[in-house]
């Protein structure tokens, strides 16, 4: 007979708990994830815990502060024996979040050209960062400011390359854009507020608010600016 809640009658192995051996937490392993970036950042981590965080958005005049202690992860060796707690220090979990993260980015060399942040080793606030760390502060926003360039000229590229096609232009790009002060570009427009339409040559997306399309060149003779092209004569 099928015991019940279980209706198909069918036997399960139990689920064997591991037990674990936690360590104590040294209350002095600090370290302080400091950002110039002016946008807020979640980096998680999934084989450590803890392994979200959460980094402000920051500027050279009010850098955002993340302080964060040790991280652990657990190794496993049979069923009699408890998991072994196997602790992280601080500097290297600052390391790999801010390391993992830059590099995920488009443009990112590590070197000269990479989001603006940095680590410093213990619990620190933002005077001691604007005063005792003022060049590490600078340092990272001109990497970050080489950066953005990059992605304001990767952007311009690739809007004309597409057919002022809004939808390759990321959102670190606009970002870039804004804080360089080039705010007149036209792939700032939310792409949200732009509706594509198929080309009826080739069938590839375009804005409609031009008559020409970016990939095969076909004008839509339909649209009000289309009388008005001029081309110039070859020969």
């Amino acid at each position: 007979m099928a015991a019940v809640g279980n209706p198909t009658g069918l036997q399960f192995p139990a689920v064997r708990k591991f037990a674990i051996n936690r360590r104590t937490k040294n209350p002095l392993d600090k370290a302080t994830i400091v950002s110039v970036f002016p946008k807020a950042i979640q980096e998680r981590k999934h084989t450590i815990e803890p392994g979200i965080f959460q980094i402000p958005a920051g500027t050279l005049e009010n850098p955002g502060l993340l302080v964060i202690g040790s991280s652990s992860w657990w190794k496993h060796f049979d069923e009699n024996q408890p998991n072994l707690e196997i602790q992280v220090s601080s500097i290297e979990v600052a390391e790999a979040v801010i390391r993992d993260y830059s590099i995920a980015t488009f443009g990112c060399d590590m070197e000269n050209s990479r989001p603006g942040l940095f680590f410093i080793p213990g619990d620190i606030n933002v005077l001691e960062v604007k005063t005792k760390y003022k060049d590490a502060l600078k340092d990272a926003y001109d990497k970050q400011h080489n950066w953005f360039g990059f992605l304001l000229g990767a952007a311009e590229s690739l809007w004309a390359r597409s057919g002022n096609n809004p939808l390759c232009i990321s959102d670190e790009m606009r970002l870039a854009a804004i804080e360089l002060g080039k705010k007149d570009r036209p792939w700032l427009l939310d792409f949200n507020k732009i509706q594509l339409v198929a080309c009826v040559a080739c069938g590839n997306l375009k804005n409609p608010a031009f008559p020409v399309c970016g990939q095969c060149k076909a004008i839509d003779m339909s649209h009000p600016a289309a009388k008005e092209l001029k081309f110039a004569s070859v020969g």
